[in-house]
């Protein structure tokens, strides 16, 4: 699979080597991560990859987390593998209920996530029940974009309830050959 053009823009406008990055480096490496879990096709693939620890760690958020949000959203805007879109969507929840977040960084990924709205909306109305639950959890968390946010969570939580009905995921029509 290939790195989306809007992803690659997002990734190349950060000087990542000026951020400081969770694992007490700089960011510099923040690219190569995303491009490994955009692009990876197994779980195997991306064994020893993730943002955690980079990003987000135990409750904290960095200086390269609000671009990395920005690339989380670039991402989740176009068509990402399921694998790397539920593990975005789970790094967008982590970030979201950090509990050690300076006001200024929350600020910035709120508003790289209300930039962002409409690809994540689609994503919890149309993946599975616990997605939507998370997406629900990151607007809560972050209080995006107040009214229409709240439209949305509410929708997502029905979403979300659905958990224990009997839910079947949309598979596609096959056809015999």
């Amino acid at each position: 699979m290939e790195l989306d053009e809007f992803v690659k823009e997002e990734l190349a406008r950060h000087d990542w080597a000026a951020l400081g990055c969770g694992c007490g480096d700089n960011a510099e490496h923040i690219p190569l991560l995303f491009e490994t879990i955009l692009t990876a096709e197994t779980e195997q693939e991306l064994r020893g990859y993730s943002i955690d620890g980079h990003v987000v760690w135990d409750g904290d958020v960095f200086a390269c987390t609000p671009p990395a949000v920005g690339v989380v959203m670039a991402a989740l805007s176009g068509e990402p593998s399921a694998l790397a879109r539920d593990r975005l969507v789970y790094a967008l929840w982590r970030i979201a209920t950090a509990e050690f977040a300076p006001a200024e960084i929350i600020e910035q990924v709120r508003t790289a996530v209300t930039e962002g709205l409409w690809p994540l909306v689609r994503i919890g109305l149309t993946g599975r029940p616990p997605v939507a639950e998370t997406v629900a959890e990151v607007f809560e968390c972050l209080d995006v974009d107040g009214e229409r946010a709240a439209h949305y969570r509410r929708l997502l939580a029905e979403r979300a309830a659905s958990r224990g009905r009997r839910w079947k995921s949309p598979t596609p029509a096959r056809t015999r050959t």
